[in-house]
């Protein structure tokens, strides 16, 4: 499968089907050449790797008490270091990231996933290198 966004719940946003299109025709256009026995080299790519959901601050009542911080807010796939703002409470307290490392936080604040107790995804960058791959036909 592909998901391409972000774009909310029931809406047909022209650039974002355009990518999704792309998207498909280079996967497409690979397994043809694959498919014809087409070598390809080895290569490096960068990917984020899902560490955590992290869930809105909420009271013992399980109530959520912040919403997530305006600095972090349309902020999918950008830095996020320790003592940066997360959430923002109703009283106005601002509660920072406390963690060791970087992460890129993804799906912020998605209205598909408050039902789910999810206000983002901690993900951390890495690399995956391929062999050279070739078709054996």
């Amino acid at each position: 499968g592909v998901e391409v966004g972000p774009q909310p719940q029931g809406v047909i946003r022209a650039e974002i089907l355009d990518k999704m299109r792309k998207i498909v025709k280079h996967g497409l256009d690979f397994v043809q050449l694959f498919n014809e026995g087409k070598e390809f080299p080895p290569c490096t790519i960068e990917v984020f790797k899902i560490m955590e959901k992290v869930d809105y601050p909420r009271n013992k009542n399980d109530e959520v008490i912040a919403i997530i911080h305006p600095k972090l807010q349309d902020q999918d796939w950008q830095p996020l270091n320790n003592g940066d703002p997360l959430f923002l409470t109703l009283d106005g307290e601002v509660i920072a990231y406390k963690g060791d490392c970087t992460v890129y936080p993804t799906f912020i604040n998605e209205a598909a996933y408050y039902e789910k107790k999810q206000a983002f995804v901690k993900t951390v960058k890495m690399k995956l290198t391929a062999r050279h791959i070739r078709s054996s036909v």
